[in-house]
């Protein structure tokens, strides 16, 4: 998601008393209560795959005013307006970041964009927590974020079996070999490879492209961070790969949802 080690360290100790904080709130048992009654989740997975297996182009489009690296990204920000422009632009999911400390986003934006649009959405954030899951299906999340250079691997078995348990879906994010051996040992369909470096910063589409070729063709890859031209784009097609998720360059457009439409669509 775009932090250097040291501010990845920080922003989990935040996580940790954001979550104490919550549950002196509300128990996880009584957010367990509640979900029991909710509407099945929209298909997070099954759309991109449906996307991804006719060879077209499945983007996830996200949501997001700022960034630790970049910091405002976005100031004149609305987010169900942003999720009613992208779905109307062609993006086969939504992403919203609800992180407030350091991505100045909301679980209040979670829900807006849920009311408006009917693609699934993702929330991205950083889990540490089965709490934090519960929490994501109590707010609308049809998908949740596992990142595996936050979390130690028996972390991610125990988060990934509690996301199963309540039927949420999940993306995997990974950066490096070790990250994707790690990945690949929960089973988990929707992989993420992120190319940005977490500790310099640096982006580069070749993580994408070397990553690949070690996933088994039964998963779904994402490339992420890095996706700014018509060329990027045809650079991943040519590699097999069709599936995005884009916040940065669509965010800082005038429009969003027309550049997605003009990166994405008007090449067709």
């Amino acid at each position: 998601m775009g932090a250097t080690a040291t501010i990845l360290d920080e922003i989990l100790a935040q996580k940790e008393r954001e979550v104490a904080t919550a549950k002196r709130l509300l128990a996880l048992e009584e957010i367990e209560n509640q979900i029991r009654g909710l509407p099945s989740s929209r298909p997070f997975i099954a759309s991109l795959r449906s996307v991804i297996s006719n060879r077209k182009p499945a983007v996830i489009a996200e949501i997001k005013k700022a960034s630790p690296s970049k910091g405002l990204i976005r100031p004149n920000f609305s987010p169900s307006d942003h999720a009613k422009d992208y779905e109307a632009n062609g993006a086969t999911c939504l992403s919203v970041l609800t992180d407030v400390e350091y991505f100045k986003g909301a679980d209040k934006y979670l829900t807006e964009v849920k009311r408006v649009s009917s693609l699934p959405v993702l929330r991205k954030d950083f889990v540490i927590d089965p709490y934090q899951i519960a929490q994501s299906k109590l707010l609308g999340a049809d998908c949740i974020l596992l990142i595996v250079a936050a979390l130690s691997h028996s972390q991610l078995q125990e988060l990934a079996a509690y996301a199963n348990q309540i039927a949420i879906d999940i993306l995997v994010e990974v950066h490096d070999m070790g990250e994707l051996d790690r990945a690949l040992e929960l089973g988990i369909d929707l992989i993420g490879i992120n190319n940005r470096n977490l500790h310099n910063f640096e982006t580069s589409l070749k993580t994408t492209l070397e990553l690949k070729k070690h996933i088994p063709p039964d998963k779904l890859v994402i490339t992420e961070s890095g996706i700014n031209s018509v060329e990027d784009i045809k650079t991943m097609y040519s590699n097999d790969i069709f599936g995005f998720l884009v916040g940065e360059t669509f965010m800082r457009a005038t429009r969003p949802g027309e550049k997605l439409k003009e990166l994405f669509f008007e090449q067709e």
